[in-house]
Parts: structure tokens; C-alpha cells; sequence
């Protein structure tokens, strides 16, 4: 080696798209390349700490596993591993710092500390820039995400949008990255348990299952409750705007894309639906939803609007197992009003 540069957890600056330090080979948690196996513990070094230390080697695993990095391949294995019949260069890695306390004072718990990069990544988050509110909620659910990591400019200021955001996230260990789908996750328990202690994502995450439920069973007064707190949440500067009750309510749902595909704008019968919800293969079961908003009239209007304009016509086929959901909001009633910020809900099946 005639130099090696050592720059911590992130890789060198980049200043624009091209480094021009481009005669260095990098190695990071997204090119790990041939230290990826150094990058943290690897599993048969889990195992044997586990058995020496008398720690049960699959709750280890839940609490501390879950990033996977690719290494280098031996040119012997390159011929397999176009075929997929190789993954020598694929290394499930555990954070060494965690794995090392729960060894020696036999606690299985969070050992995380947050920096104060993490603490500003959460006004990020709280502001939901770019839309990553939304993201990070589905990434609790489990699911993955995909991400591009190409434009991240490798420092903690630089965001040009929400990937940037989450390819620092991939650097710090909060989150995982699969480089050959392209896809983030959060990688274990413990992260999800940091995560869960931005208290507020929880809650918008659990309001959101709340309001999937009560539409399920048909709870008008429940639906109209919840999504009148997802509008106040749109801010009063923007609250009388048709775009923010659109938004409050597709946000307010968001956690229904888990087991639905939504159509914004679907055109049914003589119109459009406001919101469609077609459950996903996975999910076949699940009632098909229809949401129409209204401004200063009646959820009754919305309802015969949604029934004389034959709306459902074009969902024939969930016929029997179809939830119709109209919304409204009185944007004239005064502040002085108890009806003032109210909405209406009427729910019926088709």
C-alpha cells in the first residue's frame, strides 16, 4: 500500500458529480469491496462469542444482524456467480459494539448512540422534507423502499432530496441497503427500536393502522376523527385548500399502501374517484376502497355523488366486497363555531 487515506464513517467529499480524487479505491458501507467481512462482526464470529458467553445465538441475531454487504469476488467464483450459484462475497454483519456488551453484561437491549447528526436528520424527518415521513413509516412496516445512492455528495449537510438523506442513514448504520435490488430497510431490532423512539413517526404510523381499521369495519365517527387530526396536521396556513385535505387524507391512509395499490383520480362510471384502493395481489381479500372528498356541502352528497355517478362500475369485480368512503369539510364555519374544523364521514358497502 503506498497510501491509505482514513476519512471515519463516510466516504471522501465529493465535490458535484465527480470526485476528482478518482485515483483512490473507496471502500464504504455501500463498497465495502474486499473488507466488507471486516466491516463488523461476521456470523460464525457471533456464534462463537454466543457459545462462549452463553448468549442465545437467535435473539442475538433478531437484536443486531440485518445489514448485508457484497464483497469482492475470487476470479474462480466469478463464472458461478453469474449464474447465482455463488454468494462466498455476501456477509451478514453485526455491530461489533452491540454484539460486545450484550457478551459481556448479558442484556439483550439498545446500545445505540445517537449523534447529533442522527438528531438533525429528525427535523429532516419531522418536516417531512421530500416526503420522507411517509417513507420512514413504511420502512417500520418492514418494507423496503428504493433508493438512489449515486447523487449523495458524502457529507452531513449537502441534501438535494430525500435519497441523500437516506444514503447518509445507509453510512451511520441506520439503515440497510441491498445493492443488488437497490432497496433500503431498517436492518434489526435494535435500529427499529431508534426509530421507534422518534415517537412522533410511531404515532402517525399507528393512526394511520387506526384509520385503515375503522374504515374495514365501517366506524364513521372514528374515520371522520382521524382524518380531521391528519388535516389539522397540514397546518393552518394551508388548511382551506382542497391539495392539503387531498394530501392530509392520502397521508392519513398511507399505511393502507401495505396491503393496497392507490389511484389517485380514477376514472369510474361518469367521473373520478378521489382516492382508489385496489387491494394487491398479497392481499386479495382485503375490500376494495373508494374515497371522494367534498368541500362545503355534505358526506350524504359526496355519497350519492359517489353512487349516481357509478363510481364502483369499474371495480366490477370486488362487487360484494367494496367500502365506499365520503368525506367533507366546511370551510365556512367560523372559529367561533363548535362545528368549526369538523369533518363528516358516510360509509357504505357495495
Amino acid at each position: 500500500i503506498a497510501l491509505a487515506y482514513i476519512t471515519g464513517i463516510l466516504p471522501i467529499k465529493k465535490y458535484g458529480q465527480h470526485s476528482a480524487l478518482n485515483m483512490f479505491g473507496e471502500y464504504s458501507m455501500l463498497q465495502p469491496q474486499q473488507l466488507a467481512e471486516y466491516a463488523g462482526f461476521t456470523e460464525p464470529e457471533v456464534r462463537e462469542i454466543c457459545e462462549l458467553y452463553e448468549l442465545d445465538f437467535e435473539q442475538v441475531r433478531d437484536w443486531y444482524d440485518g445489514y448485508r454487504l457484497r464483497g469482492a469476488i475470487p476470479v474462480s467464483e466469478r463464472k458461478a456467480a453469474k449464474s447465482g450459484e455463488y454468494e462466498g462475497n455476501l456477509f451478514s454483519i453485526y455491530s461489533p459494539v452491540s454484539v460486545v456488551n450484550s457478551a459481556l453484561n448479558g442484556n439483550l437491549c439498545n446500545y445505540w448512540n445517537e449523534t447529533e447528526t442522527a438528531e438533525a436528520l429528525k427535523e429532516y424527518i419531522r418536516r417531512n422534507y421530500d416526503g420522507l415521513k411517509e417513507d420512514v413509516a413504511v420502512l417500520m412496516q418492514g418494507r423496503r423502499i428504493p433508493c438512489d445512492v449515486t447523487t449523495y455528495q458524502n457529507d452531513m449537510t449537502t441534501f438535494h432530496s430525500k435519497d441523500d438523506i437516506f444514503t447518509l442513514l445507509i453510512h451511520l448504520g441506520y439503515l440497510g441497503y441491498d445493492s443488488v435490488t437497490k432497496e433500503i430497510f431498517i436492518p434489526n431490532r435494535e435500529v427499529e427500536d431508534v426509530f421507534r423512539q422518534w415517537d412522533y413517526l410511531f404515532q402517525t404510523l399507528k393512526r394511520s393502522q387506526k384509520l385503515l381499521e375503522a374504515t374495514w369495519t365501517g366506524d364513521e365517527d372514528e374515520v371522520a376523527r382521524l382524518v380531521e387530526d391528519a388535516h389539522m396536521r397540514a397546518g393552518n396556513l394551508t388548511y382551506n385548500s382542497e391539495a392539503a385535505l387531498s394530501y392530509a387524507v392520502r397521508l392519513a391512509y398511507f399505511n393502507a399502501e401495505q396491503y393496497y395499490t392507490l389511484i389517485p383520480e380514477m376514472q369510474d362510471g361518469r367521473g373520478y374517484a378521489d382516492l382508489a384502493y385496489i387491494p394487491s395481489p398479497k392481499y386479495p381479500n382485503k375490500p376494495a376502497i373508494l374515497v371522494e372528498l367534498k368541500w362545503n356541502k355534505d358526506a350524504e352528497t359526496a355519497m350519492t355523488q359517489i353512487l349516481d355517478r357509478r363510481y364502483p362500475d369499474s371495480l366490477e369485480k370486488y362487487r360484494g366486497n367494496m367500502i365506499l368512503v365520503a368525506i367533507d369539510y366546511d370551510k365556512e364555519v367560523t372559529s367561533g363555531s363548535k362545528e368549526y374544523k369538523h369533518h363528516s364521514c358516510r360509509i357504505e358497502r357495495a
